[in-house]
């Protein structure tokens, strides 16, 4: 069987509107396209460099570059989970060589990985970050969704909240507070969030701060984002948090999340699946770990102008898999 060549380009992706967390803006998802190309088939994956973890396409892309000669000669899957850090470039080139597989085999991945075949899963929509009335109007015009995470971020938070459950009366609602939340924040938000039924807190304080969870009162779940990567970090977490957030993007690719999904769960650690702003390729192999979790956070389709051809579909029984021709 032929080894593949490797090919890597920038994709840009306008935003359906302006995305706002606690660390700044944006207006278009940047994302890195691989492809390795065995001369009869091609397997593809996307990663989503992000500046919290010091990644820049630019470094991304020359990262996977770098690597290329090597799987060339025939690095493998395998091989890579210890030949690169968890990041996006793993994550890119991980999903390429799984989608690789699947066309070679003419299998789906989800069995090639030994899993159930992925039913449709209710995703969260997210709220970016705004004025209260701003976000009103926002959770009014999706309270027809059953799931709202809400970006947060600090000062007006309390009016906040309360404006888009006034918006959103009967919906699911879920926090992030992307690391923005003081001890103070924490404390004095915390019973409001209990009063107005949110299920959940994901990331109050910064992942080299979040001690104060180890006996702070947790009046509601508390999910780890930041401080949690792959398998490696979850030792550092007991007694912090409730659920961990799992990101292809943070574990490297699809094969250390399916691996973090199952050392966490062991632990007793309940399990969220999250996404970075990417298309339906990032969010493709996303969808075998989010099988069963407790939220899926996997809107980026969502948030886009436009989608790849043969992404994701939404519709009121949840998200469903991507058309195997685009991964999988």
């Amino acid at each position: 069987m032929s080894r593949p060549s490797v090919t890597v380009t920038e994709e840009v992706f306008p935003l359906a509107e302006v995305f706002t967390i606690s660390r700044g803006s944006r207006s278009q998802a940047r994302v890195v396209h691989v492809t390795l190309d065995d001369g009869t088939h091609q397997g593809h994956g996307e990663g989503v460099p992000y500046s919290r973890y010091h990644e820049t396409v630019a470094s991304v892309i020359e990262t996977v570059r770098g690597l290329a000669g090597e799987i060339e000669q025939g690095l493998d899957r395998e091989q890579l989970q210890t030949r690169l850090p968890p990041g996006a470039a793993r994550n890119a080139l991980d999903c390429a060589f799984w989608d690789l597989a699947a066309k070679r085999t003419g299998k789906p991945v989800w069995q090639l990985a030994g899993l159930e075949e992925p039913q449709p899963e209710i995703t969260a929509y997210t709220l970016s970050l705004a004025e209260p009335a701003r976000m009103r109007e926002k959770a009014r015009a999706n309270a027809h969704r059953p799931l709202l995470k809400i970006k947060l971020g600090g000062e007006g938070d309390l009016e906040r909240l309360e404006a888009v459950r006034e918006g959103a009366p009967s919906a699911r609602i879920i926090v992030d507070a992307n690391e923005g939340w003081s001890t103070a924040d924490y404390e004095r938000l915390a019973p409001v969030l209990a009063r107005l039924g949110v299920a959940m807190v994901e990331q109050p304080f910064p992942a080299s701060d979040d001690s104060a969870l180890a006996w702070l009162e947790r009046t509601l779940p508390v999910c780890a984002d930041e401080s949690c990567h792959d398998r490696a970090s979850l030792d550092q977490l007991a007694g912090r948090y409730d659920m961990i957030n799992i990101k292809l993007d943070k574990t490297g690719g699809l094969t250390e999340a399916l691996a973090l999904r199952e050392a966490a769960r062991a632990v007793g650690y309940s399990i969220m699946v999250g996404c970075m702003v990417g298309s339906s390729l990032s969010m493709a192999p996303a969808l075998l770990v989010a099988q069963g979790a407790r939220v899926v956070d996997l809107d980026g389709p969502l948030l886009l102008a436009e989608d790849r051809p043969g992404g994701m579909q939404f519709d009121e029984t949840g998200i469903h898999p991507a058309d195997t021709a685009l991964w999988g």
